[in-house]
Parts: C-alpha cells; structure tokens; sequence
C-alpha cells in the first residue's frame, strides 16, 4: 500500500504548500519586470524600426505566439518531468528571446526582430503558467487565494518595469543600442534570475507531490491500489467545466492585448510622450495583478461564475471610457486600469475552473494547451488592433473590443444551465516519478 506523504484533508493546505507559494512568489517578482517589457516597448520599437503604424501590432502578436508554442513545451515537460524544470527552462529561453530582441535592434534587423519576439514569448507564457503551480496542491476551497497569490506577485515587477523605460533606454543608448530596446535587456535580467531561483528553490515539485497524495487519496477510498480501482472520481476531468474557463480567459485575453497594444502607438500619435505612455502601461499592468487577493477571496467566496460574469461588463466600461475619451491621459488611464481589472477577473475565475475541473493525472498537458488557446487569443487580438486603428481609429477598436467582451455573460449562463458530465481522463499518478 501507497502511503500519502504529508497527507492532508481535502479542504486543508499541506504544509508544503506555504513553502512552494514563497518560492514562485520570489520568481514572479523577478519576472514581472520581464513581462512588461513586451507589452510597453514593443509596439513602439516595431513602429520605429519597420515606419509603419499598421504593424506595429505585429510584436505583440508575435510573442503571444511564441507564448503558445512555449504552452505546449512547458505543460508537456511538467507533464513529463514536473513543474520546477517545464517553469524555469520557459523562463531560461525567455532571457535568450529578450537578448534577440536588444541584437537585433542594434542590428537593426526587423527578421531577427520577429524571430526573437517568438521566442521571448516563452517567458511570458511561464509567467502565466506558473499560477497553475501555484493551485496544484491547494484545497479546492482556498484555490482561488493560491492562484492570485502568484498573480499578485507578478505586480511589482510588472509595475516597476515600465517606469524604468527612460532609465533602461539610457541606459541603452550609452551602449550604442536603441533606447526602446532598453527594457529587453532589463528583461534578459529578470527572465534568467527567475529562472535559476525556480531551478534551485522550488522543492518539492508540487505537481508531482499532487499526483502521489491523489493516488493516495483513491487508494485509500477505493480500498485497494490507485491503479487497480475502477475509474475512481479523482481520475476524471469535468468538460463543462474546463471549456467555460477556457472560453472566459480566451475572450478576456484577446481583447485585453488588442485595447493594450495600441495605446502606446495611439497616444504618441497624439502628442503624448514615451514616459507618459509608461505612466498608463504601469497603471494597466498593475490593475492586471495588484487586485488579485481581492479577486481570489471573491473567487473563493461568492463563486467562480459570478466573477467571470463580471469580467464582461468591466471590459465594456474600459471600452466605453477609451472611445469616448481618447487624447485625454487621466482618462485612458482610467481605461486601462478598468481593461486590467476585467482581465483580472477573467483570469483568476478562469483558471479556478479550469483546475476544479482537471484531476492531477495529465493536468499539466491539459492546461498548456488551455494556454495555447489563451496566447492564440493574445495573438490575434495583437494583429488584428493595428489594422483596426488604421481603418477605424482607437475609439472603434476600444468600443469594439468592449462590446465582444460581454460574450463572457452567455459563456456563463451556458454553463450554469445543467450540471457537468465528467469524463476519464487517464491517469498517470500511480506511475509519477520519485518527489524530489
């Protein structure tokens, strides 16, 4: 018979949970200065080196799809080998994307531009990912709180990223490199630490310990060992379930990049200076994770359903605000503070869902490609916002994307209507390898 370590009620942490929590907090925090590279300069960095407004939607879309391709790597090697290489590897090939990026602006070269903006994406899609670590060993009643509690980490990094633009592009000039590729070499930095902090420090990995304490668990409810009972309930994901949290953060995504992306681009078309572009970008990214604890206590309290339905009406508020107040910066401010929360909201009850619904065996595979969906999302909404200003200008773009938002309220109610059909997944715990 199978002894479950550190065994747990249900509704209990372990106490390892505290220790692998203060682990990706510390690599969040690290990693967040990373993450806001992209999403402050990169617009701007493409509009300056190709001339054109039209593709300056281009870099966005292109590291959200290298973050779903660096989906698909990463589950599958947590699947294969746990959470601590698939996270810190992602990260590792993140730093040498951000590296690209400061080569070929130096170089001047828009191919190894893109090229490296794929890449980069890895480290943006780990950064997302590790929420996931973060709820594997959490009680169902307190996942919600797991899942922010990384989020929440990503702030300060995330925050202090963009208001570093004018230092960083010094900084980068004294070495003869763009300004604007400044905060990728402040992000080669952040991704590479992240990376050997995950590497050194998380221990145990708390997916493999998730496997090993739910194969005790059906052990020891069956009767008999895990692998000889007869698709016992922990072994079988709820499709409903994982379908309406995907929908939630797939539509939040998208129309969060496309409002965000262009923003930068909108108001230095306007008069607007790079600092005061990074004043908005870090007021956005902050309402992306600062309200977190509050969103996961929400998630936990009220209701998983409850928050995503919410998500749709803050996106309509962020785009109404935008397309009725478009050259004022209080006002777009105020916008993309509104565009972070809904994010937020969608992102925090989606991925509750999403891990409610999966049992540990095979979880890590079905929430890559869960974030493959999610980073697709982001890609589209980036190359699509730089054709839909040219053609309709910010405000149609901000109002549009508003209105697509509230898509959430149906996906909601769609799910709320009968009770979820679980289907086998196959499980694998049984087998996991050694904790290490």
């Amino acid at each position: 018979m199978m002894s479950a370590p550190n065994a747990a009620p249900a509704d209990r942490e372990i106490p390892a949970q505290r220790r692998i929590l203060a682990v990706l907090v510390f690599a969040q925090i690290l990693s967040g200065a990373g993450l806001a590279a992209g999403i402050t300069v990169g617009a701007l960095l493409a509009e300056e080196m190709l001339g054109s407004t039209g593709l300056a939607g281009v870099p966005s879309a292109l590291f959200t799809a290298g973050a779903a391709l660096g989906a698909v790597g990463i589950g599958q090697l947590c699947r294969r080998h746990g959470r601590r290489p698939g996270l810190a590897l992602g990260y590792a090939v993140g730093a040498l994307g951000s590296l690209g990026v400061v080569v070929a602006a130096a170089l001047g070269s828009a191919l190894l531009l893109f090229t490296s903006l794929v890449v980069y994406g890895a480290g943006t899609a780990t950064n997302l990912m590790a929420r996931y670590a973060g709820a594997d060993l959490a009680s169902p009643a307190r996942r919600g709180r797991a899942v922010s509690t990384v989020l929440f980490a990503t702030t300060l990094g995330a925050v202090i990223g963009p208001n570093l633009v004018t230092l960083t592009g010094q900084v980068a000039h004294s070495w003869g490199i763009p300004r604007l590729a400044g905060p990728f070499l402040l992000a080669v930095a952040a991704f590479g630490a992240a990376s050997v902090a995950l590497a050194c420090l998380l221990r145990p990995d708390p997916l493999r310990l998730a496997e090993k304490l739910a194969a005790a668990r059906a052990e020891a409810a069956a009767g008999r060992p895990a692998d000889e009972a007869e698709d016992p309930p922990a072994a079988r994901a709820d499709r409903r379930g994982v379908a309406t949290g995907t929908l939630v953060m797939v539509l939040t995504q998208f129309v969060m990049i496309a409002v965000m992306t262009m923003t930068p681009v909108h108001m230095r078309a306007h008069g607007h200076g790079t600092q005061a572009a990074g004043l908005v970008i870090a007021l956005h990214v902050g309402a992306m994770f600062l309200p977190s604890p509050l969103t996961g206590l929400l998630v936990d309290r009220i209701g998983r359903r409850w928050i995503a339905g919410a998500s749709g009406p803050l996106l309509l508020a962020a785009g109404v605000v935008a397309a009725t107040s478009p050259d004022s910066v209080p006002a777009l401010a105020a916008a993309l503070v509104l565009l972070g929360l809904g994010w937020n909201f969608g992102l925090v009850s989606g991925t509750a869902l999403v891990t409610d619904a999966l049992p540990p065996a095979g979880r890590a595979s079905a929430q890559g490609l869960v974030d493959v969906g999610i980073a697709l999302a982001g890609a589209a909404g980036g190359m699509s916002s730089g054709l839909v200003v040219v053609l309709g200008g910010y405000p149609t773009l901000a109002l549009a994307g508003g209105i697509l938002a509230l898509a959430v309220v149906p996906v909601v109610l769609w799910a709320a209507r009968r009770p979820a059909r679980p289907v086998p997944v196959p499980a694998v715990a049984a087998t996991t390898p050694e904790q290490t």
